[in-house]
């Protein structure tokens, strides 16, 4: 018996690709002799071919990460564009303009300016659950030295004046173009879905205050109620081409507390004739960091900083008041609550220890902890795997740092899940720790994210999931 491929005459190239490089003997569906049936086969293995050349591409194009690497030119351009126009918290607007348009050119019903610069855009595909995607939009004040050809050269006048540097240095700009590909994606491949998505862009996420904002607003009433809620994060010290993830706690309940103290100004060489407020603050300072040492239990994380001191306007002048500003950093609710009440009861003991009036205390920005639905993590994992690969899923560290998407599970009271996207590639990763030198974090003017493979990671991965969690009927 010979091959198919002498049989057919096809090239050993091709037939091949077709699955046709076998013996007749074992083929269960077509039996075929030399003799005499050399025309009928090979017009059996064209019709195959054809069928490989016409229907195969398609259902690959039905991959996430196939459709990705068609369209990563375009993909990539939008990032760009992002990246090269950072805007401030609560000065979103251009950026929510381009947002918007890239929602309204899939079909989506958009509507903007909702809590702010806030983007919510809806795509309807029948009867099925509702699955929330979110990206936020905002640049920081940093000025960027990433010495990108597309770097930001955007500036605009800070809040205490003069002119500062707008840089997407956390990532933002690739959450977008994240959440714009996979709903690209899922418009074009409706026949994978069904159900109703609902598309977030949403301002002011490094105040803290930009999905409150939108939830006060009747993001939950005015729309369908989400029954999840997913979200990525740049990661700067995993390598691009991974995700990580976890269930439970994985970013920090973030408060800032502000705290002045008031004396009685005088002549530094007179301090009898005074009450001194940075004597108050010294004495704060070094109380309030036995808080996590002594009160809080050694098992639950907590950070309390200082990260800030004013006071004072030359050498031989006791002021008449100084100023701190503290971060605060915990996971439990109850440790968060302890952390504040203790904050406020060593900075009035500090003002009494001296005779000084109570001190003004302040907390604000407040973010509450992320914590990822335990069963939807258990749900997705397995699907990351198999989108990705199951070394490329890793198990993520808690860590201190802090995210309002916190917002939407807490006061809606659906399950989310908030995963990290590796970031930079392992040869610049590798490249750093060589030189002996620290990976640009987050909120470096320095760091940037290798876009590509992170972009083919993010929208595979997520667009994976919508699939799983929307499956057609």
């Amino acid at each position: 018996m010979g091959s198919v491929s002498k049989l057919c005459g096809l090239s050993p190239a091709v037939c091949p690709q077709l699955d046709c490089h076998h013996r007749l003997e074992n083929n269960a569906w077509v039996q075929l002799t030399l003799r005499g049936k050399e025309t009928m086969h090979k017009v059996l293995c064209l019709t195959v071919l054809l069928f490989s050349l016409l229907v195969l591409p398609r259902a690959q194009a039905g991959d996430p990460a196939t459709w990705v690497n068609a369209n990563m030119e375009s993909l990539v351009k939008l990032y760009i564009h992002f990246h090269e126009n950072p805007e401030l918290s609560f000065q979103e607007e251009k950026t929510s303009q381009r947002f918007a348009e890239e929602l309204e050119k899939i079909g989506c019903q958009v509507t903007q300016n909702f809590g702010g610069y806030g983007v919510v855009g809806i795509m309807e595909n029948g009867a099925g659950p509702v699955v929330m995607l979110r990206a936020d939009l905002d640049g920081l004040p940093v000025t960027e030295r990433t010495g990108r050809p597309y770097a930001s050269q955007i500036q605009v006048e800070g809040e205490s004046g003069g002119m500062v540097g707008v840089m997407h240095a956390c990532g933002h700009d690739i959450h977008m173009t994240n959440l714009l590909g996979t709903a690209q994606y899922l418009a074009a491949h409706k026949d994978q879905w069904q159900g109703t998505l609902m598309l977030i862009g949403q301002p002011a996420e490094e105040r803290g205050s930009g999905a409150v904002a939108m939830i006060d607003a009747g993001l939950f009433e005015k729309f369908k109620k989400p029954d999840v809620c997913l979200a990525i994060h740049c990661a700067a010290g995993i390598p691009s081409g991974k995700i990580a993830l976890r269930g439970g706690f994985m970013m920090a309940n973030v408060d800032s507390v502000d705290v002045t103290f008031y004396g009685r100004g005088g002549h530094g060489a007179y301090p009898h004739t005074t009450v001194d407020p940075i004597v108050e603050a010294a004495k704060f300072v070094l109380d309030v960091q036995t808080m996590v040492s002594r009160e809080i239990k050694p098992t639950e994380p907590a950070v309390i900083t200082v990260g800030s001191i004013h006071a004072g306007t030359k050498h031989n002048i006791i002021p008449d008041d100084c100023h701190l500003q503290l971060t605060v950093r915990s996971y439990a609710d109850d440790v968060r609550v302890k952390l504040l009440e203790g904050i406020k009861r060593k900075a009035r003991a500090a003002a009494l220890s001296v005779g000084a009036k109570e001190p003004l205390i302040k907390v604000s920005e407040g973010t509450p902890s992320l914590a990822n639905d335990e069963d939807l993590v258990a749900r997705l994992n397995p699907v990351f795997k198999k989108a990705l690969a199951d070394k490329d899923v890793l198990v993520a560290d808690q860590v201190m740092g802090g995210e309002d998407f916190s917002q939407f599970g807490r006061q809606g009271g659906m399950p989310t899940l908030l995963f990290w996207v590796g970031a930079v590639n392992q040869d610049r990763l590798s490249r750093y720790g060589k030189m002996g030198l620290p990976i640009p974090s987050l909120h470096s003017a320095e760091f940037y994210p290798d876009t590509e493979p992170v972009l083919t990671t993010g929208i595979t991965a997520m667009a994976s999931a919508v699939l799983d969690l929307m499956p057609r009927q």
